[in-house]
């Protein structure tokens, strides 16, 4: 009888993936968390065991226990299966062993930002057109309605996290590069060079026949690429795969050349520069698969995007809200720029900054980060289980950031900003909540405070 696999804090989305995953293959998986999510329950959907609260109690006595780095020493469940000797899995242990070597192309999207747009472009492009990949990714796919497949043979479509490190267990035949920045301080402690230093790892350490692409266009890829030069480059001027003739409207369009001869056209129903250089980067690696681009372009066009990338949240009467994951300067600005190229004209961003680490070594390139917004409102930090750092304020933000763009501070919990929020509103307006905690129930708490609904 196999042995099942136990998920300590199992309703994240990548643990979730992963859990996913595992029971579409036939095995049998058991999980906690601290509390009930959409994604525990599709867990218990597909057949998983679930227990809300972590105790030792839970724990099967011969179960492969998987945990991701944000587990504590001091869980009752990671010391349980410690004092039973059972085999323990960090959640990229898991990853490596399901995707080197199982299927006959490893597709690996990473790099600071765009990572799980471009997997899951890649996963929904490749299942639209017939091709059945298996996948693993940090979003919810359009349509697929999944974060995880286990499909057929031939395609293992992933994002490759760097946030820990972690990134150097995987070996992709094909892996995109899509920027470095820096980001994640609190692990690459010397910023970018940290970072440089990683990734040069990652990359010697491919199959000698791997491929590696890269986007030209991003600084940081710059000097990886002064380290590591077998690459096959990607983005808008001088490289191996170029955009040219780009056209924003309802629908983005653009052509592509590979090495100065046209490739193929492309049309997308996503907005803004970065997602041209998304879909650029995933026919890139398509391309280089061999596949038929003919065959998978048309899926490029019905795309809608992950979520919590520029997701309707809500609508007050005339006021549309919007949802987006950035929380780095780049990805904000980003998001503000698309929502420029969209028409809107009256921008209202509620910035919730994430980590008191990050908000610390980007300080200045917050400050510069919102230059597209015509009102923001900082909310209070999201620790994302860190200590406060002195002087790291998010009062002390928003009145720097008032030299460059009006900014107010709402204080409290996100449903306590909505209601300070709302008699601020013009009608006019969009609001897009930015963040990755808990700013992603700001349309709902709009919503139930214009409605007058006790939370």
């Amino acid at each position: 009888m196999k042995k099942p696999y136990y998920f300590i804090a199992v309703g994240g989305i990548g643990m979730s993936g992963l859990a996913k995953y595992l029971l579409e293959a036939g095995e049998t998986v058991l999980g906690s968390d601290i509390q009930n999510s959409k994604y525990t329950k599709k867990l218990e959907e597909m057949g998983a065991k679930i227990f809300i609260g972590h105790d030792e109690k839970n724990l099967p006595q011969d179960a492969t226990v998987v945990v991701s780095t944000a587990i504590k020493e001091d869980n009752p469940e990671l010391k349980k299966a410690k004092e039973l000797g059972l085999k323990i899995y960090h959640r990229s242990d898991l990853l490596a062993e399901i995707s080197n070597g199982q299927k006959e192309c490893f597709i690996g999207f990473s790099g600071t930002h765009g990572k799980t747009t471009t997997s899951g472009l890649a996963s929904y492009v490749l299942s639209k057109s017939n091709l059945h990949p298996s996948f693993v990714v940090g979003g919810i796919v359009p349509e697929l309605n999944t974060n995880a497949l286990s499909d057929g043979e031939k395609y293992f479509v992933a994002e490759l996290d760097e946030s820990d490190g972690t990134i150097l267990k995987y070996t992709p035949e094909i892996c995109v590069v899509n920027n470095l920045e820096t980001d994640h301080t609190d692990f690459y402690t010397n910023g970018l060079e940290s970072l440089l230093n990683t990734f040069e790892t990652f990359l010697n350490n491919l199959k000698p026949n791997a491929k590696v692409l890269i986007n030209d266009d991003n600084a940081g890829n710059k000097e990886l690429m002064k380290r590591y030069k077998n690459v096959i480059t990607f983005g808008l001027s001088d490289a191996n795969y170029v955009a040219k003739n780009i056209k924003y409207g309802e629908f983005t369009t653009f052509d592509i050349y590979k090495n100065g001869e046209f490739l193929t056209d492309l049309k997308l129903c996503v907005s803004g520069e970065h997602n041209v250089y998304n879909s650029l980067g995933v026919l890139a690696a398509l391309s280089e698969a061999g596949e038929d681009l003919e065959k998978v372009k048309p899926h490029f066009a019905t795309f809608t995007g992950m979520g919590r990338r520029l997701q309707k949240s809500a609508q007050l009467d005339d006021i549309t809200v919007y949802d987006d994951y950035a929380h780095h300067p780049t990805e904000i600005k980003a998001t503000l720029s698309t929502l420029k190229l969209m028409g809107y004209k009256n921008i209202v961003a509620v910035f919730q900054p994430h980590r008191y680490s990050r908000l610390q070594a980007l300080w200045n390139e917050f400050l510069h980060a919102f230059d597209d917004a015509d009102k923001v409102y900082v909310t209070d930090i999201y620790a994302a289980s860190e200590k406060p750092i002195d002087g790291v304020k998010a009062e002390n933000f928003a009145q720097e950031l008032l030299t460059f763009v009006p900014c107010e501070h709402l204080g409290g919990k996100i449903d306590e900003v909505a209601s300070q929020l709302l008699p601020k509103l013009e009608k006019d307006c969009v609001i897009v909540g930015l963040g990755a905690g808990t700013i992603t129930t700001l349309g709902k708490d709009l919503l139930n405070a214009k409605n007058g609904v006790a939370v």
